[in-house]
């Protein structure tokens, strides 16, 4: 060995540090619940991957001319790799349940009431208002919003939010059903809502998409990016003339998006960044947002029950969160373990779809009231 590459060896040694050493085991508990349990697989391993990367001594994938940090720069730093994912999410979402019971757009938003709750709650534990909002959005439970607006109001907060947003969509199975039980019945639960199928028009399929971007670009213009590049996916979905297009977003874009995306969020996981209290803080309000966007969407669900005449099913609620479709399948599920005949999963995805929508127009309401530029 060499008398350079001996140095080398050594000064790559004395740059580790016990916060690099403690990311590069999280990146690898990333990695494993991606493999091993297929938690949101697609972009917890590249963030698993990301995290070891970034924080290897010396890594000259980190720095100003370094991959990682390029590919933040490129994708993260001006908010491009959450709006090209808005594309592909579209392409891929069908409006039709909601537009066949357009009530449900109530439960999304009450669906995200836990956004503003656990905003409160973070100025009240010393967080400024951009890094609040920021911890906010993680209620959402929608990766994209989150990433696009931490990255606006407080990109030091990227990592921890991302990683948290994430990983509470890929529990959804597991936070959300003792919530819905907790505040339900039993004759709640086995509420059964017949479902009617409605024919929606070609027309008014793609009248939707058009006519909500504008409607929400005029209401609330800091969701336009959000809500116009959702709904420009759904348009050439239901235009079906652009078939190529709607694959190749709905595929090809958004995985190498998402690839790329998962790597960038790994560069901020910087160990002697990442591992502070105010991390911890982070992950637990924006779990608490998680519980708190589920209860409220179970509240009103029980609500709209009360004005039905005991009619509705009030885990409907609960669907009203924006991880479509998980949510809804969770839902469908909890209504199964009472009655194995009873099938609302059409009613519930209403509420998801209507979710979806929701949570982008509470992004920008976000960015709108902390007068984002």
């Amino acid at each position: 060995m060499s008398p350079d590459t001996l140095a080398q060896l050594l000064q790559g040694i004395t740059n580790v540090t016990w916060q690099s050493v403690v990311m590069m085991l999280i990146g690898g508990l990333l990695i494993l619940l991606a493999v091993a349990k297929e938690y949101e697989p697609l972009l917890l391993l590249p963030i698993g991957a990301g995290a070891i990367l970034t924080n290897l001594p010396l890594s000259p994938l980190v720095g100003e001319d370094g991959m990682l940090s390029i590919l933040y720069d490129i994708g993260v730093g001006n908010e491009l790799f959450p709006l090209l994912i808005f594309i592909g999410i579209g392409a891929l979402t069908d409006f039709g349940p909601l537009l066949e019971n357009p009530k449900m757009v109530l439960l999304g938003a009450a669906g995200q009431f836990g956004i503003f709750l656990t905003l409160i709650l973070a100025l009240l534990l010393g967080f400024d208002r951009n890094e609040a909002a920021s911890i906010g959005i993680i209620g959402a439970i929608d990766g994209p919003t989150s990433i696009y607006v931490s990255g606006i109001l407080a990109p030091h907060l990227v990592g921890p939010i991302t990683v948290a947003a994430y990983s509470y969509m890929a529990l959804v199975p597991l936070i959300m059903p003792p919530v819905m039980r907790l505040l339900t019945t039993k004759a709640e639960r086995s509420i059964k809502m017949p479902y009617t199928q409605r024919e929606i028009s070609q027309r008014t399929r793609i009248l939707f998409p058009i006519i909500v971007t504008v409607a929400v670009g005029i209401a609330v213009p800091f969701a336009t990016p959000l809500i116009g590049m959702l709904m420009l996916g759904n348009l050439m979905r239901e235009s079906k003339v652009v078939e190529r297009l709607t694959h190749a977003s709905a595929n090809e874009l958004a995985n190498v998006v998402t690839l790329f995306l998962g790597l960038a969020i790994g560069s901020t996981m910087k160990g002697s960044d990442f591992l502070q209290l105010g991390t911890l803080a982070i992950l637990g309000l924006g779990l608490l947002a998680f519980f708190l966007d589920t209860a409220t969407g179970v509240l009103f669900g029980k609500l709209m029950n009360v004005f039905s005449g005991g009619k509705f099913n009030p885990l409907i609620g609960a669907a009203g969160i924006s991880a479509f479709p998980m949510a809804a399948r969770v839902v469908q599920k909890e209504a199964s373990r009472e009655d194995f005949s009873n099938f609302i999963l059409m009613h519930a995805m209403g509420a998801n779809a209507a979710g979806q929508v929701a949570s982008v127009i509470a992004g920008g309401v976000l960015l709108a009231l902390m007068g984002a530029g």
